[in-house]
């Protein structure tokens, strides 16, 4: 055990409130957030609105119209991106057949999710990171499936995000796995990512995060009339559903009520996303999802993943869920034109240098443990290194229990650390960092007596 020198990244609040902000960006990462295209994004957006609707209850078989037509270019998309791949990016149309339920969905129903993969270079790491928009819009009616429905930010916007995050990477290798998934059924009730996180479940796959995009690409708000494309909202659940018993104990007795895995992935997503992305701040909100709504990550998140839906800041529901249509002066209707693709491009950068920092990361921290065995003022933290991925040093982060953000950093290449901050004013978390600085999710110490 020894001393940690404090040498450290303050990221902001009291605990630094006079530091200066030290940005470091991986070379890479941020090579690639340049190459994110408004106009790419634009064309993406205009020809899904080109299939004049992607009602999930739509036609399959007309070869130019309706939700069938849609998911096949997005499959041709993602073969053609592959190409760049050398052999790693393999995509298909992944299937299930489901019954009428007598409120959304009134036959028997062909649901596809349109699913891309980019294996990792590291047979030692099954970590998978996932990206999604979902595919499927309506009009004002959810059951209209034979009339135009353009559905260019809700969730044109989103699928859009997921191509040409796909586009980009695809010509890139990284440790881990990433998974780009254009969903159906979102507005039928989460029927496509439902099927696609049930499956994860019994399939044990090793998802460390969730980042579902769905409404992302308009400036302007209904009513109030608030134009903003500096602020993009993440929203997270504090615990998941699985998080019963014990679990639930251990959160209130250790009060990490805001630790939970959706929330440190929001702290994550927004330290990533502003350290590479200029001009854009991103909003933590602690609800799952906007109020009383939901979204694709949430069947994620109640099977116990880490998700969080990422969202523009202000909604305009003239635009939202509505027949194209002119009434008392005002223009209905989801078109493309009402969106800021300059907006959609810094949204769809912020995810991209999170799937890439994640991607590269080693895996989090194990066993990590904070001393409870005697009183002390200090603070001693031991841990194990990660199961996988070259580890140059690690993050010890620190924050007080009233900030919603980890205020400050300190990297050690030691396992332990005794600090001179009591943990009972301050939450800890340890993360892993790679060679480049790529830094894992943070894991929270638990007592060790």
């Amino acid at each position: 055990m020894r001393k940690i020198i404090i040498a450290s990244l303050f990221i902001n609040s009291a605990l630094g409130s006079n530091a200066q902000t030290i940005i470091q960006r991986d070379p890479q990462i941020e090579k690639m957030v340049t190459q994110v295209s408004r106009d790419s994004l634009s064309s993406y957006v205009r020809q899904m609105v080109a299939f004049g609707t992607r009602n999930t209850l739509s036609t399959q078989t007309d070869a130019k119209r309706g939700i069938g037509a849609s998911r096949n270019w997005v499959l041709s998309k993602f073969n053609e991106f592959a190409k760049q791949s050398k052999g790693r990016l393999t995509a298909f149309i992944d299937t299930t057949t489901l019954a009428a339920d007598g409120r959304r969905v009134d036959q028997p129903l062909l649901l596809g999710n349109v699913v891309a993969t980019l294996k990792g270079t590291d047979p030692q790491d099954n970590r998978l990171f996932l990206i999604s928009g979902h595919l499927d819009n309506m009009r004002s009616s959810v059951m209209d499936r034979t009339g135009d429905a353009p559905g260019a930010n809700d969730d044109g916007s989103g699928v859009a995000a997921v191509l040409e995050c796909a586009r980009i990477m695809s010509a890139q290798s990284f440790p881990a796995t990433i998974v780009f998934i254009a969903v159906s059924g979102e507005e039928q009730g989460l029927l496509g990512a439902n099927f696609m996180a049930e499956k994860a479940k019994k399939e044990n796959w090793n998802i460390e995060a969730v980042l579902n995009n769905d409404i992302m690409g308009s400036n302007n708000s209904s009513e109030t009339n608030i134009i903003n494309n500096t602020q993009v909202r993440v929203f997270s659940e504090a615990f998941s559903t699985q998080d019963t018993g014990r679990v639930i104990s251990n959160i209130r007795n250790l009060g990490l009520e805001n630790d939970g895995k959706a929330r440190q992935l929001a702290r994550y997503v927004k330290e990533i996303g502003e350290r590479y992305v200029d001009n854009l701040q991103v909003v933590m909100i602690y609800r799952n999802d906007r109020f009383l709504r939901g979204g694709d990550h949430t069947p994620y998140v109640n099977r116990g993943y880490a998700a969080v839906r990422i969202t523009e800041m202000n909604e305009n529901f003239y635009h939202q869920h509505q027949d194209v249509r002119v009434e008392n002066g005002i223009q209905y209707g989801d078109l493309p034109e009402f969106m800021d693709f300059e907006y959609l491009r810094k949204n769809t950068a912020m995810n991209l240098s999170n799937l890439a920092n994640l991607a590269k990361s080693p895996s989090m921290p194990q066993e990590a443990r904070i001393e409870t065995r005697k009183l002390t003022n200090y603070s001693i933290l031991n841990w194990k290194a990660p199961k996988t991925g070259k580890v140059k040093g690690y993050y010890i982060l620190i924050r007080e229990t009233t900030s919603a953000v980890w205020q400050k950093k300190i990297f050690t290449s030691s396992t332990s650390a005794e600090l001179p901050y009591s943990k009972d004013n301050y939450f800890f978390g340890i993360q892993s960092v790679s060679e480049e600085g790529n830094e894992s999710l943070p894991v929270v110490p638990t007592p060790a007596r």
